[in-house]
């Protein structure tokens, strides 16, 4: 049927093409011969020109009834707002019905908690609740404005000369929300037409602040010094603006999604030989890394002054909340103009700020807990060495420690749910609590997904062989295959 049509329109315009060439045979118009092909070109042309400025609908000539209005309204579906709500979006985890200490009652029950990240056990502690008494009962709750409008107490002030103090920085600057401080900083410090090399395991604040920022973001392995420096000499190579707009280097001191330690050492060689500047982020190593807790600088004996900024959330081993940005006084300045989320957000509640304060005497006073925590980590690591069918990702004196497949299924969706049976099982049948790494729909981390235990200075020996055998037990039944 087609190629039929085709020849007949083919016969159709040959015999226009033929009826228009013999009168105009010897037509010239402007220099330039006319025959009939050329005829028969402007009126196609024409023919699709008129196509063109059509209305695409043509209203009725008369104008609907209220019936037929009525009629195509109930037959309207409107475009959801949201996706459909798959059954992993279902998922409701845990309920806590007291702190979230080393034991936590869920359900009624006690458990070891393993799923906080507690990790100097200062859930509780009695300096930390004098603290926020004192301030609750000096400031009330909140401070109902912004730092720039009205929202800002003495003790913030208080608290973030504490915090330049400990990490011995010039300056710091506050934030009410531990995960805004990154999505708020980057873009405030990186615009379009800047370069950002990143890593691929930075967890879901970081990549949203990469993506605010507008900058071109370049992606290196997780982890992996040979990349990064492959990376950027690529970008210094190649692009020949690139040593005339800012460069810099995303990383995380303790990463979320793995466990792994970054080596802040070899990073920073990197970032004097190309020229960038290093953003770092230590959510989950201030408190943790190092002899006195001061991060990820002190772990590596690396002066601090080299690293341009370091930002992180207090919700982790401080155990308050809210989150910090520090570095030299222009980079911390700026960001009081120019942070979104310092700019137009109410300020940190007064006595989270005290509590930051009490956290940081209290670390600086009792150097033990970093020990204990030390120590913990290593009787886990000795307990977890031989679960079925799971192996240690994570680093050695990494408080995160996480546990990944050792043969994945080819699924990422599979490999969650099976890391999600085992820790359901451990709930229900041994009171444990642990998470797998479930990630939002919006995080575009591609790293394994694995199972994720929080060691705490407040566990005890008990704790740590507990949530080892209930592990052992569980991964030998839920992954007989997968060994």
């Amino acid at each position: 049927m087609d190629f039929s049509a085709l020849s007949i329109l083919g016969n159709a315009l040959g015999w226009v093409k033929v009826t228009f060439d013999a009168p105009l045979a010897r037509a010239v118009v402007f220099g330039v011969h006319i025959d009939g092909h050329l005829v028969v070109e402007a009126l196609l042309l024409i023919a699709i020109l008129f196509l063109l400025l059509q209305k695409s609908y043509k209203p009725p000539k008369r104008p609907l009834t209220e019936k037929e209005i009525d009629e195509l309204c109930e037959d309207w579906v409107p475009e959801s707002l949201i996706p459909p709500l798959t059954d992993e979006m279902k998922y409701e985890s845990p309920v806590l019905d007291s702190a979230a200490g080393p034991h936590t009652i869920i359900d009624g029950r006690e458990v070891v908690n393993f799923a906080s990240t507690n990790y100097l056990g200062l859930i509780g502690n009695e300096k930390l609740h004098e603290s926020c008494t004192a301030a609750l009962e000096k400031y009330g709750v909140g401070s109902c404005g912004p730092r720039g409008f009205y929202g800002t107490i003495d003790v913030h002030i208080d608290c973030e000369e504490r915090i330049s103090k400990f990490l011995g920085t010039p300056d710091s600057i506050l934030y009410s929300y531990g995960i805004s401080t990154m999505f708020s900083a980057i873009p405030a410090l990186c615009k379009k037409g800047d370069i950002i090399v990143a890593d691929e395991g930075v967890h879901w604040a970081i990549q949203n602040g990469l993506y605010l920022s507008r900058s071109t973001v370049v992606y290196f392995k997780h982890n992996d010094m040979e990349s990064l420096g492959n990376t950027l000499e690529k970008i210094i190579r190649e692009n020949k603006r690139a040593t005339k707009v800012r460069r810099y280097i995303v990383i995380e001191g303790l990463y979320q999604n793995s466990g792994q330690i970054a080596p802040l050492d070899v990073i920073v060689k990197l970032k004097e030989k190309y020229r960038f500047r290093v953003l770092l982020d230590e959510s989950h190593s201030i408190g943790v890394l190092g002899d006195s807790g001061r991060g990820l600088c002190e772990h590596y004996g690396v002066p601090v002054e080299k690293i341009d900024v370091i930002t992180a959330a207090m919700g982790n081993a401080l155990a308050t909340d809210g989150g910090f940005c520090t570095g030299n006084v222009k980079v911390v300045d700026h960001q009081r103009l120019g942070s979104s989320g310092y700019v137009f957000s109410a300020s940190l509640p007064p006595y989270l700020a005290s509590a930051a304060i009490a956290a940081i005497d209290i670390l600086e006073d009792n150097p033990h807990l970093i020990t204990k925590l030390k120590q913990n980590i290593t009787l886990l690591l000795e307990g977890l060495s031989d679960v079925p069918g799971l192996s240690i990702a994570s680093n050695p004196q990494s408080p995160l420690v996480f546990l990944k497949l050792k043969r994945t299924t080819g699924s990422l969706k599979n490999d969650l749910q099976l890391l999600e049976d085992i820790s359901d099982r451990m709930l229900k049948e041994d009171s444990v609590f642990v998470v797998a790494s479930k990630r939002s729909t919006l995080d575009r981390c591609r790293l394994p997904a694995g199972i994720r235990l929080f060691v705490s200075a407040a566990h005890s020996e008990s704790d740590l062989l507990r949530v080892s055998e209930s592990l052992k037990k569980v991964a030998a039944l839920v992954l007989p295959d997968y060994n």
